[in-house]
């Protein structure tokens, strides 16, 4: 009976030690995770705070932008200010914003059209010089997109596309990441989906369009997010190649509102937050596809 008791008591302390390290354990990784916490709640709050303070400017009068102490909410939200900047007279944003739009569209169309069909060429079909010449188109990323574009205002005045809306759709028609991104993607796809197909008499673009784009779905998300940011923020070449303000596109639209003497910061600001509107929406609507994009790429290194 004593040697049972005895036993009973050993394995009481036996538990007890063996949990006295875990429970440190445990709260050793409480406390990281609330520091981790802590860290990303602030780096959000310096991400966010400019949104904030943008938004904050866009409801107040001149004088209240930049009032010490600062302060979030106005004394009188006015929203006139955005009534003001949609409907300029001489700088309207609705047609900046239709402006903008065209160009966005047109442009990501065209470039995943290209990108996709020049991806699966370098990733899928066999041609001599192929790597060299990959290689070299790669280079091209090298080149800093300034120095083009003195040659681009050549070329479009030529063509008679100087001031014209299509002559920022050709801008962005050729996109050397978006090519490389496609053809690692369609290089990952198993040759034996499109010898598959070929078997059935299916020929490239039967394979490209019918097996690798629904594939590559998830990278067509991503790339169509990427560019749209791009492309919708652009603002060096609205500013060389339009000059008509009739054709201005909204990061062209909102320096207006700034002059070498004052600047109107509450319509500036009240533009912007109108402009930043459809970013939030495409990335809203395609964020599903986005994440499974980045986390495909992960995966597969």
């Amino acid at each position: 009976m004593g040697g049972l008791l005895m036993d009973t008591r050993r394995n009481g302390m036996d538990r007890i030690k063996t949990k006295t390290p875990l429970t440190a354990a445990k709260k050793k990784e409480a406390v990281k995770k609330l520091v981790f916490t802590a860290l990303m709640f602030i780096f959000v709050y310096i991400m966010i705070f400019p949104l904030l303070w943008m938004v904050s400017s866009s409801l107040k009068s001149s004088d209240e932008v930049f009032r010490i102490p600062f302060q979030w909410l106005p004394e009188t939200f006015r929203w006139s200010n955005y009534a003001k900047v949609w409907n300029n007279q001489y700088y309207p944003f609705g047609r900046m914003f239709l402006n903008s739009t065209y160009v966005v569209a047109l442009s990501i169309g065209l470039m995943l059209l290209i990108s996709s069909l020049a991806a699966y060429a370098f990733a899928k079909m066999e041609f001599w010089g192929k790597n060299a010449f990959f290689f070299c188109f790669l280079a091209t990323m090298m080149i800093p997109t300034q120095l083009l574009l003195i040659p681009r205002f050549i070329v479009f005045n030529t063509l008679g596309l100087y001031n014209k809306l299509n002559a920022l759709v050709l801008c962005h028609l050729v996109n050397v990441l978006a090519v490389f991104l496609l053809r690692q993607q369609f290089v990952s796809i198993p040759k034996e989906l499109s010898e598959a197909a070929k078997i059935d008499g299916a020929g490239h673009f039967t394979i490209l369009w019918r097996v690798m784009v629904p594939l590559a779905k998830p990278a067509f998300m991503s790339l169509l997010i990427l560019s749209f940011v791009w492309f919708w923020n652009d603002y060096e070449s609205p500013l060389i190649f339009i000059r008509s303000k009739e054709l201005y596109t909204i990061p062209l639209g909102l320096q207006v509102y700034k002059d070498d003497f004052s600047a109107q910061y509450e319509l500036m600001m009240a533009g912007s937050t109108i402009a930043i509107v459809p970013i939030l929406t495409v990335f809203l609507i395609f964020q599903k596809h986005f994440i499974a994009g980045l986390a495909n790429g992960s995966v597969k290194g």
